[in-house]
């Protein structure tokens, strides 16, 4: 924050007395308590001509609770090409639309932004609601250095492609990238997760966030080893985000040390390819080392 005293700009007003905006409006909605609406949400989606939805069915609990009866239609990952020219005529018919997606931030590892650029590129309004955000509160509950962060959604589901993601992330790191890093993930997907993050940047502080601001509310910060040995032990539920922090900066290229923990969940192969795409290192040599230390043990 600046060293100044905070001054309210005179444009500020009460929410009761500000006009509904024109437009697109991208509305933040709760991730899992209903208490976190914002007032200012609640009246732009009650004075709406039509709600965007990721998925109408889910929505329709928190529209019917706060007393917004407009038209909702669906917009997902599927149609939103298809919505994109039928939304743009409404807007340009002065219509008040709403984006909302199933929980947080819309955008935000959520459908959308192809229509946002349309609607940008055809020059008509577009304004947003800011909210609730999974990836925001679980870093600042984290306990790793909030800024700077990199969001990267939901890594690949299938352990090759999230190696390779892995790998190049943590190439940018030896090329001075240097942030928390966040992602979402499924509760079935997460030990296979924290073994490559372990594989791939070793066994650096992370945190687990669950459940934010639902009843079960849990944040884990630890190793990833020790994530890797709780999560083996019981089972995650519930939504996820996962974060990794930066590398220290005496972070040494330790290939055995890697070569070891890859080792102690994959084949020699696996773990060999695995560490070579961390490190950038020759297979054959990384191969011969595994060799080794796979001999050793």
């Amino acid at each position: 924050m600046p060293d100044e005293a905070y001054v309210p700009s005179p444009d500020m007003r009460p929410e009761e007395a500000a006009d509904p905006p024109q437009g697109l409006v991208l509305v933040s909605t709760p991730i899992g308590n209903l208490a976190d609406m914002t007032p200012r949400a609640r009246e732009v989606l009650r004075n709406s001509d039509v709600i965007l939805c990721e998925d109408t069915r889910h929505s329709a609990r928190l529209l019917a609770g706060i007393g917004a009866h407009a038209r909702t239609e669906p917009l997902h990952e599927y149609n939103e090409d298809s919505r994109i020219a039928p939304v743009l005529g409404m807007l340009r018919a002065g219509k008040r639309i709403a984006l909302i997606s199933d929980a947080g931030t819309p955008l935000v590892s959520d459908p959308g932004y192809r229509l946002v650029r349309a609607a940008i590129a055809a020059g008509l309004p577009v304004t947003g609601v800011p909210g609730p955000n999974a990836a925001v509160l679980a870093l600042v509950l984290s306990g790793l250095p909030p800024q700077p962060f990199l969001f990267l959604g939901f890594p690949p589901p299938r352990q090759a492609a999230r190696r390779s993601a892995f790998g190049a992330l943590r190439a940018a790191e030896r090329a001075g990238l240097s942030a928390t890093l966040i992602w979402h993930e499924a509760p079935h997907r997460l030990p296979e997760m924290i073994a490559d993050l372990q594989a791939t940047f070793g066994d650096r502080q992370a945190a687990v966030a669950r459940e934010l601001t639902k009843r079960f509310e849990e944040v884990r910060r630890d190793s990833l080893s020790a994530l890797a040995a709780a999560y083996a032990a019981t089972p995650a539920r519930g939504e996820l985000t996962v974060l990794v922090g930066p590398p220290e900066q005496d972070d040494p290229e330790d290939l055995d040390g890697r070569l070891r923990a890859a080792l102690a969940t994959q084949s020699v192969r696996d773990a060999a390819a695995t560490v070579a795409t961390a490190t950038g290192l020759p297979r054959k040599l990384v191969y011969a080392r595994a060799l080794e230390l796979a001999e050793q043990e």
